[in-house]
């Protein structure tokens, strides 16, 4: 069983390059996915969130508006700093018990946790091997921007919040530059998953 940190930026593709490592076998936890599983309405997070933020950043089913609350946080570090102190204990809980889950059932399990923050808050101290998607600040920009019709200054401050990517490189046992074409980043997805099955196999 090899425990594997997936990390990158916003607009990094690091989904894109997950979706290749699932097809090839691999069991991805994507921690997006319990964040927002985590904020149910009248869940505890939800109540903390609402009793800190205000229900403006509600939409009409009570759901958190991530873009609104993106809009307030992104724009005030200590915000974000106070959000990241509610939502990550119980994301961390939650991944917890996932990652318990497939590896009960499947003892030779390649565990990718798909995580965007896995440097910034330490998590990839909990983990086996960090593979990095990597792309310019500038292409991440122009994605993000394509992507969900941000403004440069919105896509900007979205950055700023995040480690510069370059400054995460000496953290990753393995880099994926993904800003080639879908058959570049493909070939260099199959070159870290051979590298990766070695790791796993049984001695001999």
């Amino acid at each position: 069983m090899i425990n594997i940190g997936l990390t990158g930026g916003i607009g990094s593709g690091k989904s894109t390059v997950a979706r290749l490592f699932q097809k090839r076998g691999a069991h991805i936890i994507d921690v997006d996915v319990l964040a927002h599983m985590v904020e149910e309405p009248g869940s505890a997070v939800w109540n903390r969130i609402v009793e800190h933020f205000g229900r403006e950043i509600l939409d009409k089913d009570d759901r958190i508006n991530r873009e609104a609350l993106g809009g307030i946080v992104f724009r005030d570090s200590e915000k974000l700093e106070k959000l990241n102190s509610i939502v990550h204990p119980a994301i961390f809980d939650e991944w917890w018990r996932r990652f318990d889950d497939i590896a009960n059932n499947d003892k030779e399990a390649i565990i990718i946790s798909d995580i965007p923050l896995l440097i910034e808050v330490g998590w990839h101290k909990t983990v086996d091997i960090v593979i990095l998607v990597y792309t310019s600040p500038g292409v991440q920009a122009e994605r993000i921007m394509k992507r969900n019709g941000y403004s440069h200054k919105e896509a900007q401050d979205r950055l700023n919040s995040q480690m510069p990517l370059d400054k995460k490189i000496p953290f990753a046992d393995f880099v994926i530059n993904n800003e080639g074409t879908p058959e570049e980043t493909e070939a260099a997805v199959e070159k870290i998953w051979k590298e990766l099955l070695k790791k796993g196999a049984p001695p001999d």
